[in-house]
């Protein structure tokens, strides 16, 4: 009989059941530098609280560069004939599509490098806008050609192509005809990436962070990454490549946090960072503290979150040889002090930490710290090792300073589990446990009035 997981409203919500977390879109509304009539730009990139949010058992972190669009609409650098800055705005219905095929010659192989420099300008730009990127996305040859651009060396406009795909990769519905366009895209795209030379190769993670969102181009890019040499697979390079900062110098390689979350949808790939013998998590455990980036901050612990799915792994995680609860708490605690008892109750890298020790600032963080923290109750075996370490004492003062009502509401529910009943004899195991049809509805409507008064009480916080 298949099982149906726990419903939100018992001890796991539905999200937990509904799939593993995505990390992503990166949605880039790239400025462009050096131009002659600059577009009008916003702030420099940024992430923060409004940038994450869950849906659907998706943790989705929403990336923002600086708006490309201008104020009166969006117009070229004037360099030219087929992009002449006067004919104002692209996106008008009257003869777009062959606006926008005028520019695929400036940006084949071989054209003038100033023109073609304009037309990558030119088409990002359009991408800043909705109307933008569904007038580009039914041109094929030129999302080809904005493809082979991504990719091509100096002096080919290379940055301006990627974070034009990063804009086009941002919108979901527009994923068929990329790809339809350029099936290999994402293979060419991972080559730049684990190229420790390439100079754009954080647009490109982000291109393939926001196109791995959907199963069907993260499972190619997952079996490519699986399909290289066996001595030293793709996917090894690749979380050396997260866990190394100085891999690339002239990118930092952030967002191959997300795009490695995202990989991890798959069970090859939580199978390949689950093998003891490679020793992966362990070397991404530390990068849950990350003090550069909230990105591959929050990358990391999607990741880990997604790996806490394998219940048959809970043992090994939380035993010596990774030992992965202090890490997933130490961003969870603050400065609070304990008494002695308490104290020896705690992992050692939880005693007596600095009075001016600070939590993890990114309230979706915490939030995914809380749920991984919860996927590794999931057995009774789980829990009483939970409970041993003093997570309770951790989450209780999170509780009373945690600021934000969804973050507060993932603490509680943690700490019922941790201070509740043990289940039923059957029911141990609270992934695999079977719930009636009308309970199942019965909670679900629980969870939706919940998170009603969540949005409500998120509102009136706004005002």
């Amino acid at each position: 009989m298949e099982k149906t997981p726990v419903p939100k409203g018992t001890i796991f919500c539905q999200d937990y059941a509904a799939g593993v977390s995505v990390l992503s879109p990166v949605l880039a509304n790239v400025p462009v530098e050096g131009r002659s009539r600059p577009l009008q730009l916003g702030p420099q990139p940024r992430i923060g609280r409004d940038d994450f949010r869950f849906s659907g058992g998706r943790a989705v972190a929403l990336v923002r560069w600086p708006a490309a669009e201008a104020a009166g609409g969006l117009r070229g650098p004037g360099v030219g004939s087929g992009l002449s800055g006067e004919r104002g705005m692209l996106g008008q219905e009257a003869g777009a599509d062959t606006e926008a095929a005028e520019l695929l010659p400036f940006l084949a192989p071989g054209a003038r490098a100033d023109l073609q420099a304009a037309a990558a300008q030119h088409v990002l730009a359009l991408t800043g806008s909705g109307p933008g990127r569904t007038l580009l996305a039914g041109q094929a040859a030129l999302l080809r050609a904005l493809g082979e651009l991504a990719v091509a060396p100096a002096p080919a406009p290379s940055r301006d192509a990627s974070r034009a795909l990063v804009n086009l990769a941002a919108d979901p519905g527009l994923h068929r005809q990329l790809l339809a366009a350029d099936p290999e895209l994402p293979v060419r795209l991972l080559s730049c990436v684990l190229d420790p030379q390439w100079p754009w190769a954080e647009e490109v993670a982000a291109v393939l962070a926001n196109l791995t969102r959907e199963l069907a181009p993260c499972a190619a890019l997952m079996e490519k990454l699986m399909a290289a040499e066996p001595a030293r697979p793709g996917l090894e390079q690749l979380v050396n490549a997260l866990c190394m900062p100085s891999y690339n110098a002239a990118a930092p390689l952030h967002y191959l946090g997300p795009l490695l979350s995202n990989l991890s949808q798959q069970a090859e790939v939580r199978a390949f960072l689950l093998d003891p013998d490679r020793c992966v998590v362990q070397r991404l455990l530390p990068l849950t503290q990350y003090p550069d980036s909230s990105v591959r901050r929050g990358g990391v612990v999607g990741t880990l979150r997604n790996c806490c799915f394998e219940h048959r792994h809970h043992t090994w995680l939380l035993g010596p040889q990774v030992d992965i609860l202090p890490f997933l708490l130490l961003p969870l605690a603050g400065p609070e002090e304990f008494s002695e008892e308490e104290m020896d109750r705690l992992p050692v890298d939880l005693q007596y930490l600095s009075p001016d020790k600070q939590r993890e600032p990114d309230a979706d963080i915490r939030k995914m710290l809380i749920e991984a923290i919860m996927l590794l109750t999931a057995t009774a075996p789980g829990r009483q090792q939970i409970r041993d370490q003093g997570a309770y004492l951790i989450l209780r003062e999170l509780y009373n300073w945690e600021p934000e009502a969804d973050v507060r509401i993932a603490c509680e529910k943690l700490i019922q589990v941790l201070i509740g009943d043990e289940p039923e004899a059957g029911m141990e195991n609270l992934l695999e446990v079977q719930v009636p049809e009308d309970v199942e509805r019965q909670l679900q409507h629980l969870d939706q009035q919940e998170q009603l008064e969540l949005a409500r009480e998120l509102r009136g916080k706004d005002t």
